[in-house]
């Protein structure tokens, strides 16, 4: 239960140029993502092209399969862990995102770590669009074989026939997202299992075309000393906690939907540890069949099912993966930004029209072309994690140590320079200094040339860094219960 002495005595300050209506606190009516929600939430996180890429992308580092999915697995026990803290913390609370934020950073000081969440999303959102309307083609291409003469000629590196599938799927987002959060719950609980339905399909075709056996002994990259071995043990966990840094931070803005501490944690438990861990079993599965079907990883299930001769299950198949992808993308990437850029200016922008702005800018990054350069994967990883893994230790900190999980939320909303979270003209300078240092030791920390074992490090580095210097910036400077 909410501790209702601490969240609803004071109320909402109605006038606040810092509410808006999607950004008031949870009531008991619209308390409704309940376990199974939630486990659908944590299946669209891992259910996508992206995810799948990602995990097989993780072969190339040179693990052998059983190691890859054992490095991964211990990724998936550490997420499972921050989505504990942040869930439980946001159910409490009863806030979005960027206004739990406030707490930490000060009442405008949050947009800053908002905004940067809101880049990543904008950059996945993009991303998981594009992946998906891939999938579309393959579908349009295999009832119309005729369209091909669309995809002759291209405008900035896509063809005529990709960019009508990606807008397509682009507004087919975009009306979702503007019928708010009961649609995209109901969006999340459609998504989740029913890609599985096109993984399992497309395991067994493949498992049968390798004969009924694979070699989990077998790589993709070159074999590893026993040092390297580790390393890139090491790198493959942190990266999968890095995969997910966004959708982590962010969790508070599901989770405050939510009735009760219980439906969090079995919400979690069912959807990481079970579910993540089962989908990174099967797509190393049908990872290292392709190794042994065409000698290479197929690292798109797309182009996976484009090798199929049956019409009818390719296009169930890319139908599936598309509708899928489209589901997750909106809960995973368009929630997250709608939320954070409303925060900028919350009497101006509503969620609907941040949304809008987050669609926009999803064009105007070209992510088919960020998707084509092949260290992209490991390197952006670890660029969210050098942003993501600070912002995520500061609020761990100052929630859990300093503030012993006690918030007045009209302070949240209040302007008054008296308000808790006021600070220093809005912004909290103790923060913002540990999310500076912590940030920049990240970036550099990602940015280690050649290294793809040290960039793994950035979300460990930048978490530990962040939550460390904020404990010692901000210990015995402020209230421990509030």
């Amino acid at each position: 239960m909410r501790d209702t002495q601490v969240r609803e005595p004071e109320g909402t300050p109605e006038r606040s140029a810092l509410v808006n209506p999607d950004l008031t606190p949870t009531t008991s009516e619209n308390a409704v993502w309940r376990t199974w929600d939630l486990f659908c939430l944590w299946m669209t996180s891992a259910h996508s092209i992206g995810s799948y890429g990602f995990a097989v992308g993780m072969l190339a580092l040179g693990l052998t399969g059983w190691q890859t999915m054992l490095a991964l697995f211990v990724g998936v026990l550490m997420l499972w862990g921050g989505s504990n803290l942040i869930g439980v913390a946001g159910q409490r609370v009863g806030v979005p995102f960027p206004v739990f934020a406030r707490g930490a950073f000060g009442i405008f000081g949050a947009n800053i770590p908002a905004l940067l969440r809101a880049l990543v999303a904008v950059f996945w959102y993009g991303i998981q669009t594009y992946l998906a309307s891939t999938a579309l083609i393959v579908l349009l291409l295999r009832v119309a074989p005729g369209l091909k003469s669309l995809t002759v000629h291209s405008f900035i590196g896509l063809s005529m026939l990709g960019w009508m599938s990606f807008l397509v799927l682009w507004a087919v987002q975009l009306l979702i997202i503007s019928y708010g959060m009961n649609v995209v719950r109901k969006a999340s609980d459609f998504a989740g299992p029913v890609v599985w339905i096109g993984m399992l399909a497309l395991a067994i075709w493949i498992f049968a075309k390798a004969g009924w056996s694979i070699d989990f002994g077998a790589r993709s990259g070159a074999p590893l000393s026993g040092g390297k071995t580790v390393a890139a043990f090491v790198g493959v966990a942190f990266l999968m906690v890095a995969f997910m840094a966004g959708p982590l931070v962010n969790y508070a803005d599901f989770a405050r939907f939510s009735p009760s501490k219980k439906a969090i944690v079995r919400g979690n438990a069912w959807g990481i540890p079970v579910n993540e861990t089962a989908f990174v079993v099967i797509s190393i599965i049908i990872s290292l069949a392709t190794l042994k079907v065409y000698g290479k990883v197929l690292s798109d299930p797309v182009e996976l099912v484009a090798h199929i001769h049956d019409n009818t299950i390719v296009i169930i198949a890319a139908a599936v993966f598309a509708i899928a992808t489209v589901g997750i993308n909106v809960v995973l990437n368009f929630v997250s930004p709608s939320y954070d850029i409303s925060n900028t200016a919350p009497k101006y922008i509503s969620f609907r029209t941040g949304g809008v702005i987050t669609a926009v800018l999803s064009i105007l990054v070209l992510p088919w072309k960020l998707w084509e350069n092949q260290n992209f994967i490991v390197y952006f990883l670890g660029g969210v994690g050098a942003l993501m893994g600070p912002v995520f230790g500061i609020l761990i900190v100052d929630y859990y140590l300093l503030r012993r999980q006690r918030t007045v939320v009209a302070d949240l909303y209040s302007e008054a320079p008296q308000g808790l979270y006021h600070y220093t003209r809005g912004f909290n300078p103790r923060a913002l200094i540990a999310l500076v240092i912590a940030g920049v030791a990240g970036v550099l920390v990602a940015l280690v040339p050649h290294s793809q074992y040290v960039t793994a490090l950035s979300w460990p580095v930048g978490a530990l860094l962040g939550g460390g210097l904020m404990y010692v910036l901000s210990a015995g400077r402020r209230p421990a219960a509030e």
